[in-house]
């Protein structure tokens, strides 16, 4: 097979690494990649973002299957394009990538069919949601209706820190017209976990789980990025644990997307809050996250590509994964700033000592090849994801690497899977 995954981040990095390896690929090319994407495809200067290039792109090539990474090209319909045009693609389409591209639908699917999560509100003026807010007294979650790179959300523990969020949001558009729309809800106590699940419209084949890191400090402080980390498996998703959220939100989100019309194929991420009485959903996504992704891929033992191809054709149901078992941490190295204002374009090297140590993977996100360097040219610039017997070990080897990377103008939390140990 000809394959193409749309994207440039960790999580795309990591799925050409799977996929690279995999006896059904022929040849593989990502569009646009990255440093270390090019690596394990052949990279085309071809946006995410831009559909009708990669529509144009994948026709020209003959691409048997498009796999799309990130959630803006699956929002904005990347995959209708792609099957109407005659090519096979992975991903759910725009009408089911809804479950992520606005929070206020997926609150509305959750509360007309009983699947579990916060009470809420969802307003389109600052008036109302601060009302709302008033009423409710704090901490409040406030969150823009749209895509906002993970950063969209803010845990208010005041009512003044609320309003500002929604000030910030609705009044001063700092998510664009991803905040026109904001959802307030109820802040759930407990431990987060990350279950991902790849479906076929009807059926499933749930993923490994994993917790991911979303505050850019030490112990889970300081604003939300797209993601600083993250482990698999997460002691908190234990079997009966993993039963219940297939039962309670799996199951259900995937009949409830079919009953509306919209039935969802691709994978369903659901960000949950695991509590005494259970699991709810704080979010969904409708890919593979990032950073979970990485960790999950290092730990998958079976062939992804027949996988993700019975995904689109309905053919899930007999479907079974296996998967190594120990653990994977993945650290993610940011450029200093972020989620804030970050330079581009400084050197990185000590990847080739990074990645000879035993277990370690680095994976490359904000990364591009410039006269012979790797520069830095994101946000999150790598993901240096180990494997190990135990989460312990895996944190050992992924932070030996991550010492041995010589890149003054990074950062990184030093301590992913805190949680577990």
């Amino acid at each position: 097979m000809k394959i193409l995954v749309v994207g440039g981040g960790g999580r795309e990095h990591a799925l050409c690494w799977t996929i690279a390896a995999s006896p059904l690929c022929d040849k593989l090319y990502c569009a646009p990649g990255n440093a270390g994407i090019a690596q394990d495809a052949e990279c085309v200067a071809i946006g995410a973002e831009d559909l009708d290039g990669i529509v144009a792109f994948a026709k020209a090539q003959a691409i048997d299957f498009v796999v799309v990474g990130p959630e803006g090209p699956l929002v904005a319909g990347l995959v209708d394009r792609l099957e109407e045009a005659g090519i096979a693609a992975f991903g759910p389409s725009a009408r089911a990538a809804a479950l992520e591209g606005s929070k206020g639908f997926m609150k509305d699917l959750c509360a007309k069919h009983g699947i579990p999560t916060a009470a809420y509100g969802r307003f389109d003026t600052p008036a109302a949601a601060k009302d709302f807010i008033r009423a409710e007294g704090a901490p409040i979650v406030v969150k823009a209706d749209g895509l906002a790179a993970g950063k969209g959300v803010v845990v208010a523990q005041t009512v003044a820190e609320a309003e500002a969020a929604v000030d910030a949001m609705m009044s001063e558009g700092r998510f664009g017209a991803a905040g026109d729309e904001v959802v307030v809800e109820d802040c759930l106590v407990g431990e987060e976990a990350s279950f991902l699940a790849l479906v076929d419209g009807t059926h499933f084949v749930p993923l490994a789980a994993a917790q991911d890191h979303k505050a850019v400090g030490e112990g889970d402080t300081g604003p939300n990025t797209g993601g600083m980390g993250a482990y698999s498996p997460a002691p908190v998703v234990t079997p009966a644990m993993e039963s219940r959220i297939v039962d309670e939100i799996i199951g259900p989100t995937v009949r409830a997307m079919a009953a509306e019309g919209r039935p969802f194929k691709g994978v369903l991420y659901a960000g949950l809050m695991i509590a005494e009485d259970g699991p709810r959903v704080l979010e969904f996504n409708t890919r593979f996250g990032d950073p979970e992704c990485q960790p999950l891929m290092v730990r998958l033992m079976s062939d992804l590509l027949p996988a993700l191809v019975a995904a689109r054709d309905g053919e899930l149901r007999d479907f079974d994964l296996r998967w190594y078992d120990e653990a994977a941490v993945c650290v993610v190295l940011a450029a200093q700033g972020y989620p804030g204002r970050y330079e581009k374009g400084s050197e990185i090297r000590g990847l080739d000592a990074a990645a000879a140590v035993e277990g370690v993977t680095v994976f490359h996100a904000g990364t591009k090849a410039q006269d012979g360097r790797i520069v830095a040219v994101g946000g999150r610039v790598l993901g240096v994801t180990a494997r190990g017997r135990t989460v312990a070990e895996a944190q050992r080897r992924a932070y030996d690497a991550v010492d041995r990377i010589d890149w003054p103008e990074g950062f990184c939390r030093r301590d992913i899977a805190w949680r577990a140990l």
